[in-house]
């Protein structure tokens, strides 16, 4: 979506870290984040704080070595955090391979924290970590005070450095061999500890680099939407309609992504007008398909599509057929993989054919129509309207908080099916519900040319009754406390007063 971004990691200090870290940096994230036990919010619970996750310095270490034994080291910036509070402990975190350090607690202490540990009940006394306006006065930090902390530890970061002899951070970083432990420990728990494996000296040789001198190597020169973008230029520079055709591989994933980035990036959140960029694809489509995808961009697809399909979507419309020549029924076989429309906020998508499980999962605005889902369809849907022309899987609406979603229940047995903690099923008997469903459904069958859409809109009386309408029990009542406020400030006249008036 962003080829300019930065991807960072963030890992918690662990045993194992140093592969986990190492897969980070395979999978071409530009930092990774090795983050101590000692941290952590004043809303964490102190089981967490106690006994979650190892020192940073142990994390770091096994990160450290882990990336250059693997020779990745070169490409990925390391970060830690975790309690971080002198100059010393910036040494330390340097020769041990940190580039990169966070502070949190201290910082807000400047700001005057007082850690109450009750930043997550907006009870705080002193104003930093509350919304009350009362207490929100309290507040009496200033960014000279951030200011001035930050620049003591520089200071004191500039003194270690001239006692040890290096000039910049950049010739510190990963010098493991300067640190020494203190021989003279002599508490009875501290006594025989080996501290060998964690001030290892990590590297193949001299030229090793111990620190990242290279940026990571993303391959987005790859991918298919860079030939998406300079055919879509006249859209991009002057708003002109253009259509785009082309095959498409399972190779070729996220395709539109960086389109919709550039659309974007140029035009702003509101995109392009509807149908500005036409693409059709033929073939079968990588994972998320139109990722992200912005207003003003529509695919079709004929062929099928993978797991992950309108993840992230925001605005535009994805259409996805099977080929004119398949001998199959449609509304009986998969056309797209699992987790279609995760987390999307808004757009169209018309799938002819079924999908795999989790669809529309985290979904909180996009409308769709499908033919069929699988196991959990729905779940944690919070907005947006799904219409299902077919049968669905078990466990269907789980979590489901907000959004409305219609299912052709032909079989009767969508009772068994759903879950019903959260939801309520009901008849479509509302003619606002009843419009709705139908426009989706004449929308579906004028861009895919469904037969089951055709069959549903033709016996329209007879076949409204087998649709049923989920609805979230606190939406619902959300929905009519938001009706009840839009007529709260109308005057009202009582019976007997406009009759008294005449």
């Amino acid at each position: 979506m962003n080829p300019q971004a930065n991807v960072s990691v963030k890992l918690v200090s662990e045993v194992g870290v140093g592969t986990v870290a190492a897969g980070v940096a395979k999978a071409k994230s530009d930092l990774v984040l090795i983050s101590g036990h000692d941290g952590g919010t004043g809303a964490s619970p102190l089981t967490s704080i106690k006994h979650a996750g190892l020192p940073w310095e142990l994390g770091l270490a096994e990160t450290q070595q882990a990336l250059i034994f693997n020779r990745l080291r070169d490409r990925i910036r390391v970060q830690t955090d975790g309690q971080l509070k002198t100059g010393r402990d910036l040494a330390v975190a340097a020769l041990m391979g940190g580039e990169e350090f966070g502070f949190g607690t201290t910082v807000l202490v400047t700001l005057g924290c007082v850690l109450m540990r009750k930043c997550h009940l907006n009870t705080c006394p002193v104003g930093v970590a509350t919304q009350d306006p009362v207490l929100r006065a309290r507040f009496t930090g200033k960014p000279e005070y951030v200011e001035r902390f930050f620049r003591f530890l520089a200071q004191e970061l500039r003194e270690y450095m001239a006692e040890l002899g290096f000039r910049t951070v950049d010739e510190m970083v990963g010098r493991v061999d300067r640190l020494e432990v203190l021989p003279a420990v002599e508490h009875w728990k501290a006594r025989g500890l080996d501290f060998s494996a964690i001030l290892l000296p990590a590297g193949m040789g001299e030229d090793t680099p111990r620190r990242c001198v290279r940026s990571q190597e993303h391959e987005l020169d790859k991918s298919l939407d860079n030939e998406l973008i300079r055919e879509a230029m006249p859209a991009l520079e002057k708003g002109q309609p253009v259509d785009i055709e082309m095959p498409i591989r399972n190779v070729h994933r996220t395709a539109g992504a960086m389109l919709s980035g550039e659309v974007v990036r140029r035009f702003g959140s509101r995109g392009l007008p509807d149908d500005t960029i036409r693409i059709s694809f033929r073939g079968s489509a990588g994972q998320s398909l139109g990722a992200f995808l912005a207003p003003g961009i529509t695919l079709r697809v004929v062929g099928d599509t993978n797991d992950y399909l309108a993840k992230g979507m925001s605005g535009g419309r994805i259409v996805v057929v099977p080929p004119p020549e398949a001998g199959f029924l449609p509304h009986r076989n998969v056309i797209a993989g699992n987790v279609v429309l995760y987390g999307a906020t808004g757009g169209e998508l018309y799938l002819y054919g079924t999908a795999g499980e989790r669809f529309a999962v985290r979904n909180s605005g996009a409308k769709t129509v499908v033919e069929g889902v699988g196991d959990h369809g729905c779940e944690y849907m919070t907005g947006g309207v799904v219409v299902v022309l077919g049968a669905t899987g078990n466990n269907f609406a789980a979590g489901m908080s907000g959004g409305v979603a219609y299912v052709y229940d032909e079989s009767e047995l969508f009772d068994t099916r759903c879950n019903l903690d959260m939801v309520d099923v009901e008849t479509v008997w509302n003619a606002e519900d009843e419009k709705q469903l139908r426009s989706m459904i004449e929308n579906h069958f004028r861009f895919t040319g469904s037969s089951r859409a055709q069959m549903i809109l033709e016996n329209w009386e007879s076949r409204l009754p087998l649709f049923v309408k989920i609805m979230p029990v606190e939406y619902r009542k959300v929905l009519e406390r938001m009706h009840l406020e839009e007529y709260s400030d109308d005057e009202t006249v009582s019976a007997t007063e406009e009759v008294y008036r005449g």
